[in-house]
C-alpha cells in the first residue's frame, strides 16, 4: 500500500438512514442531531433467561401444532360465547361456600386477614357490618382477626368481584348463563360511587349502602329482570364499545343500553322501595362494569376447559398480589406481588404517595376483549393514558401484539373498524416481554378516603414466565 493510498480521503455519506435495534438512547442521541432514525423495540426474548428459551423452542416447536389447535378452539369460545343475565340474585342462595355460615368472598387469590391492604380490610369490615355479623368496624375487625368470619376467594366459586369488594351472603348477585356450556357466574349488583365499600371505606354511608343493595335496589332488579327476560350482556358490551366505553374505566354507555331495556319492567314493579332504588341507579354509571366481569368470567370459565392452551383465562388481584392461570390449568394459579397502578390521572391533591397497589378481579375483562383491548375507542381512557386518541390506540396495539387473533364483535371505529385484541397468549407474552395492561381505578392506600386517581397497571412478567414453564413441562411429559 502506498503512501498516497494511507492518507486518501474518506468520502461520507451525505445522507445517512439509521435504524437503531434495542437500546433506545441511541436513537434519541442521532435525533438530537436531527437526522431521521428508525427505532426497533427489540428485546431479548424471555429476557435472556436460558431455562425460558429453551421452553419457547419447545412452545414454538415440537409442542406448537398441539398448542396452535387449543388455541383456536379458546379463541373460537371467548369470541362466540353468549353469555346471558339470567336473574338478579341473593348470593347465598346460589354460591354454597356463602350459606356455610359466616364468610366473604374477596377479590384475587386466596389471603389472610393479616396480609390485606387497607382498603381490602376495611371494604371487610363494612361487609360483616351489612351482614349484622358486628356492631361497629371495629367490632368486625376482631371476628376477622380470630378467625370467626371466614375469608374465600371469589373466583374459587365461579363468582368475581370488583376493586376492593368483600361479598357475604345476603348480597344482590347478577347470575350470568352460558347456556351452550352449561356454566352459570356471579357478580355482586354494583355500589356505584362515592361512599362505597368497594372503594375501600368502611364509613356508615358505605355500610347503608350495602344495606340499601340488600333491601332494595336488589329486589327492584331481580323483579325487573324476571320480567324482562335475558339479557345478552356481549352485545350490550358491543354496542359500548361503538359508543365509547372500554366496558371497564368507563361503562357509561353500557350501563344506559342496560337500563333502556330494564325500564319498563322498572317501571311496572311495585316495590315500596323502588323509587329510592331508581335514583340509585340513575345515578350509577359503574352498574354494567360488575354484570360485565360475570360474563366474561363465563366465556374464560368456558375456555379453561380447553387442555394444551397457551391462552391465560385469569388474571386477578386482591392489592398485596397479582394471580394469573393458563386454560386448562384453572385450578394452577401463578403469583407475584400486586404491582402499582402507572399511567395515572389522580384527583386534585392526590398523588402516587396516597396509591395502594392494583386490585380487583375486573382484570378479566382484558381478557375477553374489553378494557385495556379496547383503550383504542375510548375517549375515556385517552385521557388517563395520555390525552389523546392516539395514546389509547397505543395501549390497545400493544395488547394487539401477545394475542391470538383479534374480536368479532367488539369492533373499535377509531382503530380502523378493526376488532379488540383476544386471546392472550403467554408465549407471546414471554417471548416479546409485553403483559397486559389493565385500565383501573386508584384507591387510597391507608386512609379510608376511597378512589384518589385511575391508571393502567401493568400485570407482572413473572407469572406468566412461570406459567409458560408449566404448560412446557406438562407437554414434555415433566409434570
Amino acid at each position: 500500500m502506498t503512501t498516497a493510498e494511507i492518507v486518501a480521503p474518506v468520502h461520507v455519506p451525505e445522507k445517512v438512514n439509521v435504524v437503531n435495534v434495542g437500546l433506545p438512547l441511541f436513537a434519541e442521541a442521532i435525533r438530537q442531531q436531527e437526522r431521521p432514525v428508525v427505532q426497533v423495540d427489540w428485546r431479548i426474548p424471555g429476557g435472556g433467561d436460558p431455562v425460558v428459551v429453551a421452553a419457547l423452542r419447545r412452545l414454538y416447536g415440537p409442542h406448537a401444532r398441539t398448542i396452535d389447535a387449543a388455541n383456536e378452539e379458546v379463541f373460537r369460545r371467548l369470541d362466540r360465547g353468549a353469555p346471558q343475565l339470567v336473574a338478579v340474585r341473593t348470593a347465598a342462595d346460589v354460591i354454597p361456600v356463602l350459606a356455610q355460615g359466616r364468610v366473604l368472598l374477596h377479590c384475587g387469590p386466596r389471603i389472610s386477614i393479616e396480609n390485606t391492604t387497607d382498603p381490602l380490610r376495611r371494604s371487610m369490615r363494612a361487609a360483616v357490618c351489612a351482614e349484622g355479623w358486628a356492631r361497629t368496624p371495629e367490632e368486625a375487625d376482631a371476628l376477622l382477626r380470630d378467625g370467626t368470619v371466614r375469608l374465600e376467594p371469589a373466583n374459587a366459586h365461579g363468582t368475581v368481584v370488583p376493586m376492593a369488594t368483600s361479598m357475604g351472603p345476603t348480597t344482590p348477585v347478577w347470575e350470568v348463563e352460558l347456556a351452550e356450556a352449561g356454566i352459570r357466574t356471579y357478580a355482586p349488583v354494583g355500589q356505584g360511587s362515592g361512599d362505597v365499600a368497594w372503594f375501600g371505606r368502611d364509613t356508615p354511608g358505605a355500610i347503608a349502602r350495602l344495606v340499601l343493595l340488600r333491601e332494595a335496589v336488589g329486589s327492584v332488579l331481580a323483579a325487573a329482570v324476571q320480567e324482562y327476560g335475558s339479557v345478552d350482556v356481549m352485545s350490550l358490551a358491543a354496542q359500548a364499545v361503538a359508543m365509547g366505553d372500554d366496558v371497564h374505566v368507563r361503562t357509561q354507555a353500557a350501563t344506559n343500553l342496560l337500563l333502556r331495556n330494564l325500564l319498563p319492567a322498572l317501571v311496572a314493579g311495585d316495590h315500596p322501595r323502588r323509587h329510592e332504588a331508581a335514583t340509585f341507579l340513575s345515578g350509577n354509571h359503574l352498574l354494567f362494569l360488575s354484570l360485565a366481569m360475570a360474563a366474561a368470567r363465563a366465556l374464560t370459565t368456558w375456555a379453561a376447559q380447553v387442555e394444551n392452551s397457551s391462552v391465560v383465562t385469569g388474571m386477578a388481584r386482591n392489592g398485596t398480589e397479582f394471580a394469573a392461570w393458563l386454560a386448562g390449568r384453572s385450578s394452577e394459579w401463578f403469583t407475584a406481588p400486586a404491582p402499582m397502578v402507572g399511567r395515572a390521572l389522580y384527583q386534585p391533591g392526590r398523588s402516587e404517595a396516597d396509591a395502594a397497589p392494583d386490585i380487583g378481579d375486573s382484570a378479566v375483562l382484558e381478557l375477553v376483549g374489553l378494557g385495556g383491548a379496547a383503550a383504542a375507542g375510548s375517549p375515556a381512557v385517552a385521557q388517563i393514558v395520555g390525552g389523546t386518541m392516539a395514546h389509547a390506540a397505543e395501549l390497545t396495539a400493544q395488547l394487539d401484539e401477545v394475542c391470538v387473533g383479534n374480536s368479532s364483535r367488539f369492533v373499535i371505529p377509531f382503530w380502523g373498524m378493526k376488532g379488540a385484541p383476544l386471546g392472550v397468549d403467554v408465549r407471546k407474552v414471554v417471548e416479546l416481554g409485553i403483559t397486559p395492561q389493565v385500565t383501573t381505578g386508584i384507591l387510597h392506600n391507608a386512609d379510608g378516603s376511597g378512589q384518589v386517581g385511575a391508571g393502567v397497571a401493568e400485570a407482572p412478567i413473572k407469572v406468566f414466565a412461570e406459567a409458560l414453564l408449566a404448560l412446557d413441562a406438562k407437554l414434555s411429559g415433566e409434570a
